[in-house]
């Protein structure tokens, strides 16, 4: 029986509540909520964009000219995975931390690959365009990748664990701030990093699930890993569908998300209330944070399954790429100079815009080259691919190669 939570709350409501939660969890929800928004913009009835579908083939054609500058055989391209930018400026450093590993087994292996994944890939949210990381040996890095090469250097410090290894457990992460994260990231008045308290506040809550939620998480020395050798053991002959991460993913990590809407008393993540459209998922860096465990997971024998379960990701270079090559119009080109909040209506329509529009162009793509959904899934695309060809064409379009429109990030959504 499902109890009232909430004065006045029927046991009725409760129940209804609890099944909507479950709902807003799963990629079906995704697809649906901002496919309901595309269908808005196709009959011409957003508020604050107009959507010119002719425009996707163009599209389609700079993000395969793209992908094959860096990926000439389309059947090699990599998932979109945190791995790939650890190694930004042709420097091996993901080979480096997997040769420490030699002497570890399956599992161990597989723990560690977990926590620098997923604690680099909380750390990802938008840098910024004032910020870069620099190496002691004089090279230096921005955005994404900058980022990456910060929270690998991080990882390896031993500042996530509290024995100080490279590993992450939940003393360790409980014990991270603010101040810390800062002096990592070489981060001053002159070099400033966008939601840098944010950032720190997501791995000390991580912390807090990592020591408090067995059902992922060993009790006798809780590490952040245990969630990857969990999916590894709930594999059935060797494969897992990739819903099966995501899911592991959003429960397991669920309580770490800050401020956002709540639904029979839980955190709903990245889920926005439009007034229109009700509530609308995405779930961006736990979809990212997925797409990055596929790799660690087949590495430890894992087969990931039904990728294109999972959807594009909302965030602003793919969108980017839609409102800067055309296919998405401003209603208002007066908004492109003011600065919108993630949770304005604005940025919750551009985001689950991408998202339906993500899954028509990897269609279009798949039928310029002849290939299925499975020879060509949209974790390729997107790392070929979408998120690149938005990069490009915003470096053509303004210095800096920053987003179309600004965005006031708190450092744990884009």
């Amino acid at each position: 029986m499902v109890e009232p939570t909430e004065p006045g709350e029927t046991t009725e409501a409760r129940a209804r509540a609890v099944v909507e939660y479950d709902y807003l969890q799963t990629t079906p929800a995704i697809r649906a909520r901002t496919n309901t928004v595309f269908e808005a913009a196709r009959r011409g009835t957003l508020a604050h964009f107009r959507l010119n579908e002719g425009q996707l083939p163009a599209v389609a054609e700079r993000v395969l000219a793209v992908t094959r500058e860096v990926y000439p055989d389309l059947r090699a391209i990599p998932y979109h995975g945190r791995y790939r930018h650890f190694d930004v400026g042709g420097v091996a450093r993901l080979a480096r931390f997997q040769r420490s590993l030699e002497d570890f087994d399956v599992d161990n292996r597989l723990r560690a690959c977990t926590e620098l994944v997923i604690t680099s890939v909380l750390l990802d949210a938008g840098a910024g365009a004032g910020w870069q990381y620099r190496e002691p040996d004089g090279r230096s890095f921005s955005r994404s990748e900058g980022l990456a090469v910060a929270s690998y250097h991080l990882f390896m410090s031993g500042a996530l664990a509290s024995d100080h290894s490279s590993s992450a457990d939940g003393a360790g992460l409980l014990a991270f701030d603010a101040a810390r994260l800062a002096s990592a990231f070489q981060v001053t008045d002159d070099n400033p990093l966008v939601g840098v308290a944010g950032r720190a506040e997501l791995l000390r809550k991580l912390g807090e699930v990592v020591l408090t939620t067995p059902a992922y998480f060993d009790s006798t020395r809780p590490r952040l890993g245990d969630l990857g050798v969990g999916l590894k053991r709930a594999a059935q002959d060797g494969k897992l569908p990739a819903s099966a991460v995501l899911d592991a993913v959003l429960r397991a990590l669920g309580p770490i998300w800050p401020g956002r809407e709540k639904l029979a008393g839980k955190s709903l993540g990245d889920v926005w209330k439009h007034s229109r459209f009700g509530l609308v998922p995405f779930h961006k860096l736990s979809q990212w944070l997925s797409y990055s465990l596929f790799e660690p997971l087949e590495a430890a024998g894992i087969t990931v399954t039904d990728i294109d379960e999972l959807t594009g990701l909302p965030e602003y270079r793919n969108g980017g790429l839609f409102l800067d090559a055309g296919v998405l119009e401003l209603v208002e080109p007066r908004q492109r100079e003011l600065t919108h909040e993630v949770a304005s209506e604005l940025v919750i329509e551009w985001r689950a815009l991408t998202v339906a529009l993500l899954d028509r162009l990897a269609d279009v793509v798949r039928e310029r080259v002849g290939m299925s959904a499975v020879e060509l899934p949209l974790a390729r695309i997107l790392e070929g691919g979408s998120w690149r060809a938005g990069r490009v064409i915003a470096s053509e379009l303004r210095d800096g190669g920053g987003p179309p429109l600004k965005i006031e990030s708190d450092g744990t959504v884009f």
